[in-house]
């Protein structure tokens, strides 16, 4: 099934990526406005009311934004075997322990923000989704300290769209298989993400197979601007990160627990086309046995952590196209000793400013070449 929006050219591109291949072209989705759809079921905010609607039936009405967004999603057809859709005209709040769930082929646009208050615990969010299928969030606007913006658990066809989360705490966005780990969340697209004073992550996936992100956009988040765990075939346009994980070994594009690994091999499947760093942890940062990737462009500046920090991965190519790295931490390549060496490592294209290169202790097949070193010392394997 082909997702809501997607051009041509997008869909091939997906299946590239799914396969392992190199895609066509880089995803272009539709940008639609915010309600710029038919919809089936309605929850629309007039004074202080919150009215449900789904046809000519009222399914709530009441102030409860989150109870009137269940009741609409609720109302829809069941046992449905396509997409039916809801849209959210208003703002209000919701409580940090509670959650809108949406179900399998559910569509969800939210035309309005939504406030989360008080505290909660667990896998609490305003949007979530477990063991389901074909869910879309076309817009989301999330302000105050949820657990996480959106969270998703074992779910395949998920598209998510324009996601701005400006927060206060907690994490943005959360894809995992952690409730069946022998099955992984498969066919993930996300076209943006804005991400602000989260206290962890902007966006995270762990247990992934097929990724497709256009760019994710992180502000003052207290970890990583976008954290990959044990996935596999994903696709990334941009990270643009200031101050992700200030003071901490957090980076503004880490991978992690054998991402990238496919069986017990790397081939190249994690491609990501620019990562731009300005303050923060690290800029870039591959360990715990991942590898498989090559990022085209980096361009990262007074990292308060390593710019650059390559640890026990295995084929990473950085930056196949271009790149700089000026002040904060130097390029470093280094390896624990509970995990294998690095392997087939190439750092090329970069002009390095005001920085330095180490590599110890040495790895097997590592390549530096056409480097441009200005008031930098390079301490690497012959």
């Amino acid at each position: 099934m082909v997702p809501t929006g997607w051009r041509v050219g997008a869909v091939v591109a997906a299946a590239a990526v799914l396969g392992g291949l190199a895609p066509a072209a880089t995803a272009q989705p539709q940008v639609l406005a915010c309600g710029d759809r038919t919809f089936n079921a309605e929850a629309v905010l007039n004074g202080g009311t919150w009215t449900s609607r789904n046809g000519s039936r009222t399914v709530y009405t009441g102030t409860d934004m989150r109870a009137a967004v269940q009741a609409a999603l609720d109302s829809l057809a069941a046992g449905r075997t396509s997409k039916q859709w809801v849209l959210v005209r208003g703002s209000g709040s919701i409580s940090a322990g509670s959650r809108i769930s949406l179900p399998s082929y559910t569509g969800i646009d939210v035309c309005g923000t939504i406030n989360v208050t008080g505290s909660g615990t667990g896998d609490q969010a305003p949007i979530y989704s477990r063991g389901t299928r074909d869910v879309e969030v076309r817009h989301l606007s999330v302000t105050g300290r949820p657990l996480y913006g959106i969270f998703l658990r074992n779910v395949d066809n998920v598209v998510l769209g324009q996601i701005d989360l400006r927060l206060s705490g907690g994490l943005g966005v959360r894809i995992d298989n952690r409730g069946n780990t022998s099955v992984r969340s498969r066919n993930i697209r996300i076209d943006t993400v804005y991400a602000s004073g989260a206290s962890s992550h902007a966006v995270e996936t762990y247990g992934v197979d097929g990724l497709t992100i256009g760019t994710v956009t992180a502000r003052n988040v207290g970890e990583s601007g976008l954290l990959l765990n044990d996935t596999i075939n994903a696709t990334v346009g941009t990270v643009d990160a200031e101050n992700a994980g200030t003071g901490t070994g957090y980076a503004a594009f880490r991978t992690a627990n054998r991402n990238g690994r496919i069986g017990t091999s790397y081939p190249t499947n994690i491609r990501v086309g620019t990562v731009r760093a300005r303050g923060g942890g690290r800029g870039v940062f591959c360990v715990s046995e991942s590898g498989g990737l090559t990022i085209d462009r980096i361009d990262l500046a007074n990292t308060g952590n390593n710019a650059v920090l390559i640890e026990n991965c295995t084929n990473v190519v950085l930056a196949a196209q271009s790149g700089t790295v000026s002040g904060g931490g130097e390029i470093r390549l280094a390896a624990r000793s509970e995990f294998p060496n690095n392997r087939d490592i190439t750092v090329q294209n970069l002009t390095v400013t005001n920085s330095a290169l180490r590599e110890s202790p040495c790895g097997t097949n590592t390549t530096f070449r056409n480097l441009t070193l200005n008031n930098s010392t390079s301490n690497v394997c012959a």
